[in-house]
This record gives structure tokens, sequence and C-alpha cells, in this order.
């Protein structure tokens, strides 16, 4: 994989951690789905609309999987067996290595962060699973915002965690929410394709 990385003198970097840290997204499809049809709907949700939400927390998913299957399931039920069923399936998840190698490099001199529309817990298990929790030093989730994914909150967070001003931070992002929020954050990105 290339990653296409501007010219410019960055202070610190954060980086998205499903799609594009860990290829975490198709289990995180194959999860919804099981989840959705443990509560009794029986078809698949729309893989080109879980795509499209990639940075949006997982409680906001479950809401507008709801409204577009016409269902009416618990938001946060269905979030709680998706997440367990995606824990199961973790270790099976590869790293994205050129993101991983990149960032293992510039953590040598400048400050790195995630920054995830997950929560916490599935966070900071991926991080664990994938032996990454030392790597990042910060790591900001869905917990820890008010506003998810495309709002620039979580970069924003990330970058004065690190003691960064938003306009030298340079974002690793694979969801076209997550590029919406950097760009709203002032910050500039590289987007990472969603093949290994």
């Amino acid at each position: 994989m290339h990653l296409d990385i501007p010219s410019g003198n960055f202070a610190g970097y954060i980086f998205d951690l499903d799609g594009t840290l860990v290829d975490t997204m198709p289990l995180h499809y194959r999860a919804w789905c099981e989840a959705f049809r443990e509560y009794g709907h029986g078809s698949d949700i729309d893989e080109r609309l879980f795509y499209s939400l990639g940075g949006m927390p997982a409680i906001q998913v479950a809401a507008l999987f709801n409204r577009q299957l016409g269902a009416n399931y618990d938001p946060v039920g269905l979030r709680e067996l998706k997440e367990r069923k995606f824990g199961q399936w973790l270790p099976d998840a590869p790293l994205i290595s050129a993101v991983v190698d990149f960032a293992r490099k510039v953590a040598r001199t400048h400050p790195v962060s995630v920054a995830s529309g997950g929560p916490r817990s599935v966070v900071t298990q991926t991080l664990a699973m994938r032996d990454l929790t030392s790597l990042f030093p910060v790591v900001v989730t869905a917990d820890d915002v008010e506003h998810g994914k495309p709002a620039p909150d979580s970069f924003l967070l990330a970058a004065e965690r690190m003691g960064v001003p938003p306009g030298q931070c340079l974002v690793f992002e694979d969801a076209e929410l997550g590029i919406k929020a950097a760009e709203a954050a002032g910050m500039r990105w590289v987007r990472v394709a969603c093949t290994l």
C-alpha cells in the first residue's frame, strides 16, 4: 500500500483505528449482520451503507440501521451484542502494515495518538490484541466526546492531549466521515485505502 504523505512539517500525528491501523471493517460488518439476525431481522444490512458510516459512533450506527430497516430494536442492546461478536473475531484482523510502520517511525520523534469512533472498551481491546497499546499514549474514543465524526471533536481532543496545535497535525483516515472531521478540525489528512 502506498501512503500519499503531504509535504510539510507536522508536529503530531493522529490515526483512526478501524480500517486505518487494523483491517477490522469486514469484521464489524459481519458482527452487525449477526447481531441484527439474532434480534430477528432475516437479511443482512446494507453493506454499502455500512461502509459509508465509518467513524460514526456505534450507538448512532445501531439507531440508523433501525431506521433503515424499519425496525425498533434496542440500540444499546444491539451495540453490546455486536461488540461481543466482534471481540470473538478480533484476533483474525490483520494490521495495515504500511500505516502501522509509519506510526512506529514517527512515534520515535513526534507525539502520536488514536482517535476512533468506537467505544473505549473495544478500542483498547483492539489495540491490546494487536500489540499497539504502547505505541499510542493518547487514545480518544467515542466515550470521550459529545459529537462523533464528522464533527471535529475527537481530532481536536487528540491534538489537545498531545499538546500539538490542530493545524500542525496530520490525520490518517479510511472513512469519508473521518476525513470530513479532519477538515473541520483544520487538519491535513492521508486517505488510507480500504484494501491491504
